[in-house]
């Protein structure tokens, strides 16, 4: 193997499956370039560090607290400080060449290619036709962006933001990360090396609890438009079906309850022939075994309304989704007049926090900030990038950076206080304006919140203009530091309107007083 093969890292989200060990292991005695560390990203919401065994690799545990695998792939890659971040699942088994393929997927790959993609294989019984659960897990096949076995460029991932905490199950989540990445410009490869998943073995039940995620389906319609299946190489689903099937029971049902003894029987005759040709598609293709036949008969008649159920669950959550948009210096980190060394960031007390409890809460968030020292000639825009990097591992993912690097007289519609920023920042995620709340130190910071229909926080710092605070006590929200600015923020996307304090309609902020020396 070339002695330029580009260093990668191993990131492996785990709720703590038995498999982990052996995948461990495997990859301990693989042949090839051995990763600069194995990341193993614990998502169990408690408990001591995993017993993992001896390795010869490095290996390294970080902790995501419970909060799903994208939240625990997202812990992993930012800990990484590799090219490359090849994630693998806990349940995947790689062969004894895996490092080595890897190597030779991702070696000459250009600067337009963001990641390469494995070939899931799913070995099943022989002698049989598999079971529902086999044939469920038989999909990943055909998946066409599986981070069960997926190398990601770390530059990619830090302009994508990462995955999106709101999918809290591995089902859409490496989907809507590549249509994100796509979107932006960059390929994504096929790669040559190939890893095993095993095959599915649920419970009686378990296809039933697999329709939660149709609320995840919401969520990527909402975020990718009506074609998102396609824009993913699916077919059509089955939600049509489903709730034509659960109107008709419910309406048979109620024609009952209210004694329309023909109009009930003419729609349970509609449900019950939706149900039994939903059963018999399931139950063709599989082992026809007794268990299996009473297990599907009785499943096609739970999935429908779970699918529905879920669905409009998720469209609840996906209907008016919320930001948080911070300014960077002085609200986010540590001011320091043209900053251009990453080295130099430092965090503000309590901004990890407060930014876990959001994410947690599945708002999206990003960064507006105004780097004048661009235009003055005092930082470089790679300068600029460097840092903003640097933010983003210590405190990110965040969904989206907008950063103007004008001066104050190059009469730009980005610069705080116009509104531009917060726009472009609003339309990169898809949320209303008025659904967007604004967090900085500066009257700009409000002024562009105002001005773009957000609301605005102002957390007032030894470097802002007293009429600046006294003008956003009046206009808006003032909060004594980040953490009380994340609470006060929370508040308005559950209960204001923008431009609203206490239910009074307020006046548009007029434009702030010039800042003294600030970027």
């Amino acid at each position: 193997m070339s002695p330029m093969s580009p260093e990668y890292t191993v990131v492996i989200p785990t709720a703590g499956r038995d498999n982990l060990a052996t995948l461990l292991r495997a990859l301990d005695d693989a042949r090839g370039p051995r990763p600069a560390e194995v990341i193993v990203a614990d998502d169990r919401p408690d408990g001591e560090p995993l017993a993992l065994p001896e390795l010869t690799l490095r290996v390294r545990q970080v902790r995501s607290g419970g909060r799903g695998p994208a939240a625990a792939r997202n812990a992993g890659w930012r800990a990484a400080g590799t090219e490359w971040v090849a994630f693998l699942d806990d349940d995947v088994l790689t062969p004894d060449d895996w490092p080595e393929r890897l190597a030779a997927d991702l070696e000459g790959l250009g600067p337009d290619v963001a990641a390469s993609v494995a070939r899931i294989v799913v070995p099943l019984p022989g002698g049989r036709r598999p079971t529902d659960d086999e044939r469920g897990t038989l999909g990943l096949t055909a998946a066409r962006w599986i981070t069960a076995d997926m190398a990601y460029r770390r530059s990619a991932l830090l302009e994508a933001g990462g995955f999106d905490e709101r999918f809290p199950r591995a089902f859409r989540e490496d989907a809507d990360l590549a249509l994100r990445v796509r979107r932006a410009g960059h390929r994504i490869a096929e790669g040559e090396r190939t890893t095993t998943h095993p095959a599915g073995n649920g419970d009686f039940l378990a296809s039933v609890r697999r329709q939660r995620g149709n609320a995840d389906n919401a969520l990527m319609r909402r975020k990718h438009g009506r074609d998102w299946r396609e824009q993913t190489g699916e077919g059509p689903g089955r939600l049509g079906r489903h709730v034509l099937t659960t109107m008709a029971g419910t309406a048979a049902l109620a024609l009952l309850a209210a004694r329309r003894w023909r109009a009930a029987a003419a729609a349970g005759g509609v449900w019950s022939g939706l149900t039994a040709e939903f059963a018999a598609r399931r139950i063709r293709p599989g082992p026809r075994t007794p268990d299996e036949v009473a297990r599907m008969l009785v499943t096609s008649v739970l999935i429908p309304p779970a699918a529905c159920a879920h669905r409009l669950r998720g469209e609840i959550a996906a209907r008016r989704p919320a930001a948080v948009l911070f300014d960077r210096d002085d609200t986010l980190i540590e001011d320091v007049p043209y900053l251009g060394d990453p080295e130099q960031v430092r965090p503000v007390a309590g901004a990890a926090e407060a930014l876990r409890g959001l994410r947690e809460a599945g708002v999206l968030l990003g960064v507006v900030s105004n780097q004048s020292g661009v235009a003055r000639g005092r930082l470089s825009p790679a300068q600029v990038h460097a840092v903003n990097a640097r933010v983003d591992e210590l405190l990110g993912p965040f969904q989206t950076w907008q950063v103007c690097p004008h001066g104050e007289d190059d009469g730009c519609e980005c610069r705080k206080p116009e509104p531009g920023l917060v726009l472009r920042a609003a339309a990169r995620l898809r949320v209303h304006p008025g659904r967007c709340v604004v967090i900085g130190d500066t009257g700009a910071d409000v002024a562009a919140a105002a001005a773009a229909g957000a609301h605005g926080i102002l957390v007032p710092t030894a470097r802002t203009l007293p009429g600046e605070v006294e003008r956003a006590h009046r206009e808006a929200r003032v909060a004594a530091d980040l953490t009380e600015a994340v609470t006060l923020a929370r508040q308005c996307l559950a209960l204001g309107r923008p431009g609203t304090h206490n239910g009074t309609r307020l006046p548009k902020a007029p434009a702030p007083e010039p800042p003294r020396g600030r970027p």
